[in-house]
């Protein structure tokens, strides 16, 4: 199976083109989470607004023996 790269993919490749200390590389993955901790963080607080949850809908999932 030959998958292909994504945009981001190329990008980091053609941007890191070189070796990174650990230190460094640990840094960059840090910074990366934190990127897409953000972006899940935005989706879903817009995502939980537009469906009107509450905090009271999360007790009730947390609730529900079915789940």
């Amino acid at each position: 199976m030959t998958a292909k790269l994504t945009n981001v993919q190329i990008e980091l490749l053609r941007t890191f083109a070189y070796e990174l200390s650990e230190e460094e590389l640990t840094e960059l993955k840090k910074v990366l989470v934190a990127f897409f901790a953000k972006r899940i963080r935005q989706r879903t607080s817009r995502l939980w607004e537009e469906k009107g949850y509450t905090p009271q809908t999360m007790q009730d999932w947390l609730n529900d023996e079915n789940q």
